[in-house]
């Protein structure tokens, strides 16, 4: 008989150890995994080994009932075939139930990015006449200049920084890092920030520690408190809608296509293992396809 909480608990430093994958990864791991527990127990199913591909049907239906994205039922389901994949390999379970189980079709949306034009909108909006509208200035910059994921970004610590060769130092998903240059623009804006509102408000404070982003109190900026900075600078700016932070990501991909950058050099600044990722972007550069065939073509 398999111990669901000893099976959970080996997957999870499984995914930690051998496949090095973030903590935000494994949360949702343990939320998913979480609500398929629950439907065994509604099921009367009390040992991991009795699930049957008709149950892992069954499962499936119900997160179709609950009306969730085709993306969220199909991550959802890919986590379960992951973690009955290991239960086989450890031979807690004779077989899989979810590997014939089809994953439904992802829709594929294309990216939402800012224009150029909106981008300087959002600088121009900025108040940096506060140690925290300086601070706000220089998130904004290097979220632009660098393409860093959020979470990233708030992980920076300021020996990740490398000003005389404008790169810092990128600690991606899966433990992977990679260097990432950025321009005069964000120099700037980080060196103010760091210069006096950082160091302004950690001696306020009395704090101590060597993340590069902070909130009012000298603490470590969290991920959710960026979206909400990135919300604010948004209504300042007097935009409409929010500004997740993957829009500046997008937008720094597509800008760089637009001008001509490669997309080999675009996937390694993203931190993309596979170019099938970043391919995303071309479909967004149509205008600068137009562009070019318009100034080269003899009969355009």
């Amino acid at each position: 008989m398999v111990d669901t909480k000893k099976a959970l608990q080996l997957f999870i430093e499984y995914l930690q150890i051998e496949k090095n994958c973030s903590p935000y990864t494994i949360d949702n791991y343990k939320r998913d995994l979480g609500e398929f527990f629950l439907f065994l127990e509604t099921q009367n199913i009390q040992q991991l080994a009795l699930v049957e591909y008709f149950d892992a049907r069954l499962f499936l239906t119900t997160l179709y009932e609950r009306d969730l994205s085709k993306r969220t039922v199909a991550r959802k389901i890919s986590c379960l075939r992951t973690f009955y994949k290991f239960l086989v390999r450890e031979g807690m379970v004779g077989e899989n139930p979810f590997s014939l189980l089809a994953l439904p079709k992802k829709e594929h949306k294309l990216p939402r990015f800012l224009y150029e034009e909106e981008i300087n909108q959002l600088f121009s909006a900025l108040n940096k006449d506060t140690p925290m509208g300086l601070r706000d200035a220089a998130l904004l910059e290097v979220l632009y200049a660098t393409g860093t994921r959020i979470s990233e970004c708030c992980n920076i610590q300021l020996q990740d920084i490398d000003f005389s060769l404008e790169t810092i130092l990128v600690h991606g998903k899966g433990k992977k890092d990679r260097y990432v240059p950025f321009g005069q623009c964000a120099k700037e804006a980080l060196q103010t920030y760091i210069n006096i509102a950082r160091n302004e408000t950690m001696s306020s404070y009395r704090t101590s520690h060597s993340y590069l982003f902070i909130n009012y109190r000298g603490e470590p900026l969290t991920v959710r408190g960026a979206h909400y900075v990135l919300n604010e600078c948004i209504k300042k700016a007097a935009a409409n809608g929010k500004l997740h932070p993957h829009m500046l990501r997008h937008s720094f991909a597509t800008h760089l296509l637009n001008n001509g950058a490669d997309l080999r050099t675009v996937q390694e600044l993203l931190g993309h293992s596979k170019i099938s990722s970043t391919q995303i972007y071309t479909h967004v550069t149509k205008e600068q396809l137009r562009k070019v065939y318009n100034s080269t073509h003899p009969r355009a």
